[in-house]
């Protein structure tokens, strides 16, 4: 076990990133023998006395600047949102994921402002984890394949992800397709369907959307999200109006306005 001067020393290299209290523990005893686990709180609190760590929330941490030391609490976790994100995404799924629905969408939009709720699908997981007001939501998805068996989605729609860069950090994101039919689909009854995202969405990436990969998805999931396009893409764009039309009738959806329901 190191002491608590070269604790500080190897901290110091790690200047604008989030750690967990097991990296800390992992800097003071590398084997994490059990007798050392006792003293690591006791670090913890000297790190945190000294001014070399800042407290987030239980058990994670920021290794600050100057300036940093000069925030409230809620301005540190926006500016180290995304490195937190990561951090979380990293340390639960590694890199078996991609980032869903709403703010999927809205990064597709470049809007990469923090969202209250953020949906991270993976194979296994389903986990909330909360951060003052903020939600980091692990999820697995299901769907029917073409017999009619319920069967976990993920290896089938990770090939519709594609990656983002965010802050200089990379995020697998659901593809404009996905995430469009993501969002079309009421996850979040707080929330309900942003309409306004979608006809947007809609508008801008229409001309590249791609007919195939709505037609794979819809064998296994989304018919009611293809129908609440179908109203919304109606007055935009009549090719991908029939489109979805064609899809809704080849997997046995309704042909109810979404106007009736709501939107």
């Amino acid at each position: 076990m190191i002491n608590f001067n070269k604790i500080v020393q190897r901290l110091w290299t790690k200047w604008w990133k989030v750690i967990f209290k097991e990296d800390i523990f992992d800097i003071i005893d590398p084997e994490k023998k059990p007798e050392y686990a006792s003293k690591l709180d006791k670090y913890i609190y000297q790190l945190k006395a000294s001014g070399v760590i800042i407290n987030l929330k239980s058990g994670v941490y920021i290794v600050p600047d100057e300036q940093d030391k000069k925030l409230n609490k809620i301005d540190l976790i926006d500016k180290y949102y995304m490195k937190l994100l990561k951090k979380y995404i990293t340390s639960h799924v590694w890199s078996m994921y991609y980032i869903s629905g709403r703010k999927a969408l809205e990064i597709h939009m470049k809007n990469l402002e923090i969202s209250d709720k953020i949906f991270i699908v993976n194979r296994t997981l389903n986990k909330k984890i909360k951060i003052w007001n903020l939600e980091i939501i692990f999820k697995t998805i299901s769907g029917n394949d073409i017999a009619g068996k319920k069967i976990n989605m993920f290896s089938k729609f990770q090939n519709y992800s594609i990656t983002k860069t965010i802050d200089d950090i990379d995020f697998k994101v659901s593809n404009i397709e996905l995430s469009l039919l993501e969002s079309a689909l009421v996850n979040d009854v707080d929330s309900g369907i942003p309409v306004d995202l979608l006809n947007k969405a809609i508008k801008k990436y229409w001309s590249i959307m791609n007919a195939d990969v709505f037609n794979e998805i819809a064998k296994y999931k989304y018919v009611m999200s293809f129908n609440r396009l179908k109203e919304i893409s109606k007055p935009i764009n009549t090719e991908l109006y029939k489109l979805f039309l064609d899809i809704i009738k080849k997997n046995g959806g309704l042909f109810i306005g979404e106007s009736v329901r709501g939107i």
